[in-house]
């Protein structure tokens, strides 16, 4: 699947499949210093709706400022010593507001098991995590089902194996706001649900 063809899904409203060579190809397109768009076939306002978070939802961020609402890693510029060189893959992060909250969805595929993992720092801090947490909660998602949203003792935060097309592995993380504990966990819960259905 091309990036054209992620494009597309988005603009025509439809599931595009994830595979592990279109997330790859679309993360290799982005400028390195970001995006006005997610590239991926996310409806925010749909996925809102289907988890009751009222407010407008569209890209962007809560402080109102101009910086990219969509950036990537891994395929060709990951280095040798990331995460994303070590097991080949990609990650695409967007960002997106609902009523006053910054929502962030990250999409990452891996050639091998475990995409989670890159994300590991991005859910220690949004959910708060220590070490001992983290770890617990990498292994709890990695376990769970595709298609299970696993959702962070914070309830801030939940992970969804998401199914590819072809070969490899892959995770949606999302987070909702910056504070641990202030969300409603089922809706957080109901909102990854929701948006990795538009991708699988």
């Amino acid at each position: 699947m091309t990036a054209a063809a992620v494009l597309a899904g988005c603009q025509s409203g439809g599931a595009t499949p994830l595979s592990l060579s279109g997330l790859t190809e679309t993360a290799d397109s982005m400028d390195p210093k970001g995006a006005d768009a997610c590239p991926l076939s996310y409806d925010i306002a749909k996925a809102a709706k289907a988890a009751g978070l009222e407010g407008e939802a569209r890209p962007g961020h809560a402080d109102g400022g101009d910086e990219p609402v969509a950036s990537a890693e891994g395929g060709k510029r990951a280095r040798p010593e990331e995460a994303l060189a070590q097991n080949p893959g990609a990650l695409v992060s967007c960002d997106f507001l609902i009523g006053r909250e910054d929502v962030v969805v990250h999409t990452a595929a891996t050639r091998d098991r475990q995409a989670i993992n890159p994300l590991a720092p991005v859910i220690q801090q949004r959910a708060g995590m220590d070490l001992e947490a983290l770890t617990a909660y990498l292994k709890q998602a990695g376990d769970a089902a595709a298609g299970k949203p696993v959702v962070a003792a914070s309830g801030n935060l939940a992970a969804v194996r998401l199914k590819l097309d072809g070969e490899g592995d892959a995770f949606l993380v999302v987070a909702v706001g910056d504070s641990p504990g202030a969300q409603d966990s089922g809706r957080v819960s109901a909102l990854a649900k929701a948006l990795a259905g538009q991708v699988q």
